[in-house]
């Protein structure tokens, strides 16, 4: 039988650094309380960072990115328009935008998502600071970004590379398993947001905006589901816009 988990005087939850990270598996709801009284964020930040990368990498190694943008070019309405030397300097930025900006973009998120938690608290009545805000995000998206990695580096060695696509590396929603060649990219979009992770991530978001900004369980319910309806609506955007 595990020991119980010490607490201050005034009953608040404390936890290490390392205990933090592993107990956001197993004690969600104690791991908030704790982070409420100690809100940390940077070893889960670069934990995500670190996890990006490698799967980055791994992707890199494994498919013939220059092949796959060069296809994705083709398709394009301007191709037609372009000549050989203009397609072949496009191959190579997107390979370095691709390896680069995608890392790039996790602590980019971070922030920003942060941000969001923010005002979506000060919107529900909430009481919650930048830091904490920062340590609420980090910490419901760890798990999920753990286990989509997982799934990630699974497909990336369980199918052969030639049949890899690397937008639908994560197979953990509806849209995953539709071809883009007979399905309508808005439908595609539609349905890749009803993601088991997401929902995951949501559930411990909620969960982490209830205890650690002291929110109503409606309230952290109404700014995750707000922000996952926006998100909805920019993916279908961008889908009828841009065809992805």
């Amino acid at each position: 039988m595990s020991e119980p988990l010490p607490a201050t005087s005034s009953g608040e939850v404390e936890m290490s650094t390392a205990e933090t990270l592993t107990n956001i598996f197993f004690e969600p709801t104690r791991t908030f309380e704790a982070l409420r009284t100690r809100p940390r964020f940077l070893v889960a930040s670069l934990i995500l960072l670190v996890l990006t990368i490698a799967v980055t990498g791994l992707l890199y190694l494994r498919v013939d990115m220059g092949a796959y943008i060069r296809e994705k070019m083709e398709k394009s309405p301007n191709s037609a328009q372009q000549t050989e030397q203009q397609k072949e300097m496009g191959v190579r930025i997107g390979k370095i935008m691709g390896g680069v900006l995608v890392p790039a973009s996790v602590p980019v998120t971070i922030a920003a998502g942060a941000g969001l938690y923010l005002l979506g608290a000060l919107a529900f009545g909430g009481s919650l600071g930048y830091k904490k805000a920062l340590a609420v995000w980090a910490y419901s998206s760890l798990p999920p970004g753990v286990f989509g990695t997982f799934v990630a580096v699974l497909v990336l060695f369980l199918k052969s590379a030639d049949s890899i696509d690397p937008e639908k590396l994560l197979v953990t929603n509806p849209g995953a398993f539709l071809s883009a060649e007979t399905t309508s990219p808005i439908l595609i979009g539609f349905l890749s947001q009803f993601d088991v992770l997401r929902f995951y991530g949501m559930f411990l978001a909620a969960l982490g905006l209830r205890k650690v900004g002291k929110m109503s369980s409606g309230g952290a319910w109404g700014v995750v589901i707000t922000l996952w309806i926006i998100g909805l609506m920019l993916r279908i955007g961008s889908a009828a816009l841009f065809g992805r």
